[in-house]
């Protein structure tokens, strides 16, 4: 199988999320940039379909110089090939624009199933998967927590004719069968992501990276500016000191229905 695996450079937030003194951007300069958990499953589970049934896994971005750190990530877990879409030019690109880039790459190569994370961990648009597939005029299934390849024996040799594709939906367990080729975006949970062995780490080091500049496009939707939600406050209250507490503790677990 040769499968292409479509990935985002994000950034890494494990804390407090701050933002640019213009409102444009998330503050990475004390955090970094990474994969979304839904892309790093997909890179997975390419890697794992690539190991059961033989073939190759390519990765691909659209982003600046820098998402070659993501790309060599991906490497280092198993996939044969990078590509890096370069982005040239100011401003973020649109779903759209990026999906127009990405079927580029999806056009060029003779891929029998696109993978992509079910959404950034950025933007959260859940568009590009399925403006891809409308642009490949090629099936797509969304969500999938599950996927299977089926396939044929044609003139002797066996060849993967379809994916069985399956996802939880209100409670519901809902199955699709898509013929190949075919689009597919998974979320986080479909497996459990390898940890980058050494070796891995080693080749990916030395791997080259294939670089096609993509110019800026700009969309009818643009950003105006990013907002950071009011957390909520949180106050702990002192109810005193040893035995002298005891009253006040007897209340509140009487409050908390706790001695009821």
């Amino acid at each position: 199988m040769e499968i292409l695996v479509c990935v985002k450079r994000v950034p890494t937030v494990g804390g407090a999320i701050t933002l640019t003194a213009d409102g444009q951007a998330v503050d990475t300069r004390m955090s970094g940039f990474t994969i979304s958990p839904h892309e790093e499953c997909a890179v997975e589970e390419a890697v794992r379909l690539v190991d059961r049934h033989g073939g190759s896994v390519t990765v691909v971005t659209l982003g600046p110089v820098e998402a070659e750190e993501q790309l060599r990530f991906c490497l280092s877990l198993g996939a044969s090939k990078a590509v890096l879409l370069e982005a040239c030019g100011a401003g973020e690109f649109g779903p759209i624009a990026t999906a127009s880039a990405l079927a580029s790459v999806a056009e060029s190569g003779a891929f029998d199933l696109v993978l992509l994370g079910n959404e950034a961990s950025d933007t959260g648009d859940y568009q590009v998967g399925i403006r891809l597939a409308h642009l490949l005029r090629q099936p797509v299934a969304t969500g999938i927590k599950a996927l299977s390849v089926a396939f044929d024996g044609v003139s002797g040799s066996v060849e993967a004719v379809s994916v069985e594709a399956a996802r939880e939906y209100r409670g519901v367990s809902e199955t699709f069968q898509l013929p190949l080729p075919a689009v597919v975006t998974v979320k986080e949970g479909i497996n459990l992501p390898r940890y980058p062995s050494l070796p891995g780490r080693l080749r990916a080091k030395r791997a080259s990276i294939e670089r096609i500049p993509v110019q800026f496009a700009p969309e009818g939707l643009r950003m105006r500016t990013l907002r950071v939600p009011v957390a909520g406050q949180h106050t702990a209250t002192v109810l005193g000191h040893g035995v002298d507490a005891v009253p006040d503790l007897v209340r509140v677990l009487g409050e908390l229905g706790v001695l009821s």
